[in-house]
């Protein structure tokens, strides 16, 4: 009976290892939060009006979802890479990882608060009025200069999250154990609990590429004029539906690009999967949009104004993203999988 209770908390463990990654980031954010807007801490009247602002409490949710969400995914990834690879029997023979996993990644997040938090919160003194950087570059230059600013903080956060993730994991599943004679890798496949690898694939792929497309958003909404009295409604469409309706689509694509379904997980490509397709398909379109502004450019029209043909090719922008979404992903999932279907 211990044997068999051993067996299921190992296989459990994926889950166990994305919901502690959840637990530790939602925690930190509230706890960051609370020390910015509970009554006794400093300018906390001030703060709570300018987070009460739908423009700046809907970007900041999603951005803390999105961190969430790429957390729980990697840490998910490597610990059923190490079921795929070693075998629930020998997992279930470590001791306490997922306790280690939260331990470890607890003190990465909170070295991360402490040490890098400040220094961007000092750089972004550098762009407020009177800084250094407004009186040498002047207002119409500062904004690309933050733009680029908030592109560097973006690519280092999302470094951190990937390495403190990997560190933990690292050290929880450090060891071998020595399960079993008869045990083999893959023994998670077929237990409870466990997604099997055709699904995984695609829901792994799908929260990559989710992660990486909202993500991408967060940045670029620093080069345009996002105002703070937007209504909730189309914020929470731009920064909550949409990412859904990608994710969906992500999820199809990859599902149809694992058919019929490898043996194993293998995660990390699916990883792979979603980052080559989200490269690919920005690329494409980057193309594609270029090409349409300068047809448009040089074609003459008669009856309809630029702002209507540049609103037409928007929706159409749109449209050739969604279908590509989904043929890319097929295709690099089934690309990367091709040896294990």
């Amino acid at each position: 009976m211990a044997a068999s209770s051993s067996f299921e908390r190992a296989q459990r463990l994926p889950g166990n290892f994305a919901w502690i990654a959840v637990a530790v980031d939602a925690a930190l954010f509230v706890l960051g939060m609370a020390a910015q807007l509970l009554p006794f801490s400093p300018h906390g009247e001030q703060m709570r009006g300018v987070y009460a602002q739908p423009g700046v409490w809907v970007p900041l949710l999603s951005r803390a979802v999105t961190v969430w969400l790429l957390a729980a995914t990697l840490a998910w990834c490597h610990a059923r890479k190490a079921l795929d690879e070693r075998g629930a029997a020998r997992i279930a023979q470590l001791r306490g990882p997922g306790s280690r996993f939260g331990a470890v990644f607890l003190a990465a997040m909170v070295v991360n608060m402490l040490a890098l938090t400040p220094l961007f919160y000092q750089a972004q003194l550098l762009f407020m009025p009177g800084g250094p950087l407004h009186e040498r570059v002047g207002t119409y230059g500062l904004r690309p200069v933050m733009a680029v600013s908030m592109l560097v903080q973006s690519a280092i956060q999302m470094l951190v999250l990937v390495a403190s993730v990997w560190l933990a994991a690292r050290f929880a599943l450090r060891g071998r154990g020595s399960g079993p004679a008869g045990s083999s890798p893959g023994a998670a496949d077929g237990g409870a609990g466990a997604a099997p690898p055709r699904r995984a694939v695609g829901l792994v792929a799908a929260a990559t590429f989710v992660s990486l497309q909202v993500w991408t958003g967060h940045v670029a909404s620093g080069w345009v004029d996002t105002s703070r009295d937007s209504d909730a409604v189309p914020l929470l469409l731009g920064w909550f539906a949409v990412p859904l309706l990608i994710w969906a689509l992500a999820f199809w694509g990859g599902w149809l690009g694992a058919a019929p379904g490898p043996v194993h997980t293998r995660p990390f490509r699916a990883v792979a999967a979603a980052v080559s397709a989200f490269v690919l398909l920005q690329a494409v379109c980057a193309a594609l949009a270029l090409g349409g502004l300068l047809w448009i450019a040089g074609a003459s029209f008669s009856g309809v104004s630029s702002g209507g043909r540049l609103a037409a090719l928007a929706a159409l922008m749109a449209a050739i993203y969604l279908v590509l979404l989904v043929l890319g992903m097929r295709t690099v999932t089934r690309r990367l999988y091709r040896r294990y279907l």
